[in-house]
């Protein structure tokens, strides 16, 4: 008959992980976000992976998977670590939750 075929376009819900069907992915949405932040420091403070190892007390193969976002062993905790040894303060800021979400959320905001 040559009818167009129909697919269905589901809307995301903001968090990759999630719509994937993967574990945890709260935490894995929190990980990417610091690790995106943290690069951009090494970037801006123009470190070899060798210096970042140096200042980070880690291995250079996992400064480079830092680099390559392949972040299984990295913590939430370590990688904010991390950017506190690049002369950055974070601030945890509590509030209550969005009324559209079931559940409250994490995020990482970044300023100059």
């Amino acid at each position: 008959m040559g009818g167009k075929k129909r697919e269905a376009v589901v809307t995301g819900t903001g968090n990759v992980f999630r719509d994937l069907g993967l574990a945890d992915p709260e935490d894995r949405k929190l990980r990417v976000q610091l690790a995106v932040r943290l690069n951009e420091l090494i970037d801006e403070h123009r470190l070899s992976q060798k210096a970042v190892a140096k200042r980070f007390g880690i291995l250079q193969p996992h400064v480079s998977d830092l680099r390559n976002f392949k972040l299984s062993r990295f913590s939430s905790e370590r990688l904010v670590r991390f950017i506190t040894m690049l002369d950055r303060d974070i601030d945890i800021v509590i509030r209550p939750r969005d009324s559209v979400r079931k559940i409250g959320q994490v995020s990482v905001l970044f300023t100059v």
